[in-house]
């Protein structure tokens, strides 16, 4: 069969949005607003295509945004789930009730790597993800699986890759932690789920660079984790 990738480059709040996928309307597909950055630091214009086509081949579409302000109810009623993999520090008191609305109200929360030092001002936000970034050194290595009959991990396997070895702080307790890195006989949180309100939280450390955002490995983690989610 043939599949189309259609990128929509349309106008929001002065930015640009780019709907990565194929035939928006199709039912049953899920509909994910991804929050990146202008930046090549955490390249996630670079990097979102990378999973978009993958995560299409799942059911689930992708639609970029490098702006905040899209951060609207009006906007992420359109959504079953907000990704976020971006290096905003702060967020204005009226996008925080957006998206603390949203997600308490029942959507899907799916911040990646960079996103647990995103947003810093807001203390509901570090809470409702589950940590805040730290501190991190750098190398290859493979997260281990510490809940493998979680919805989540069903089918998955550990895999290594080179990205940068997070640690965090203000962790929250209530979570269920899925992957754990271990270094000198510590085991340090790396991917987990937990529920706020009515929504879901999915967060992965991973996903520094190309290295990891182009390995099937992590494909098939957000994929499930994303599903998870919503």
């Amino acid at each position: 069969f043939l599949i189309v990738v259609l990128v929509l480059i349309g106008s929001c709040a002065g930015n640009k949005q780019e709907k990565i996928g194929y035939d928006h309307d199709a039912p049953g597909r899920v509909e994910i607003l991804f929050l990146g950055h202008d930046s090549e630091h955490h390249n996630s214009e670079k990097f979102a295509p990378m999973l978009a086509m993958p995560l299409f081949q799942k059911g689930i579409n992708l639609t970029y945004t490098s702006n905040p302000e899209d951060l609207t109810p009006e906007n992420l009623d359109k959504y079953d789930g907000l990704m976020i993999y971006a290096n905003h520090n702060e967020i204005s008191p009226e996008h925080e009730e957006a998206i603390k609305n949203y997600i308490e109200g029942g959507k899907g929360l799916i911040p990646i790597h960079s996103a647990s030092f995103m947003f810093r001002n807001s203390d509901w936000y570090v809470d409702a993800v589950g940590a805040q970034f730290k501190s991190h050194g750098a190398g290859d290595f493979t997260a281990l699986i510490t809940k493998p009959d979680h919805p989540v991990m069903k089918g998955l396997s550990e895999f290594e890759t080179w990205d940068e070895t997070y640690v965090h702080s203000k962790i929250n307790p209530d979570m269920t932690v899925l992957m754990e890195r271990v270094e000198d006989g510590y085991n340090e949180p790396w991917t987990w789920v937990r529920e706020q309100g009515e929504g879901r939280v999915f967060y992965t450390a991973y996903g520094h660079d190309e290295r990891t955002w182009q390995h099937p490995g992590c494909h098939e983690l957000v994929a499930n984790g994303v599903l998870w989610a919503v």
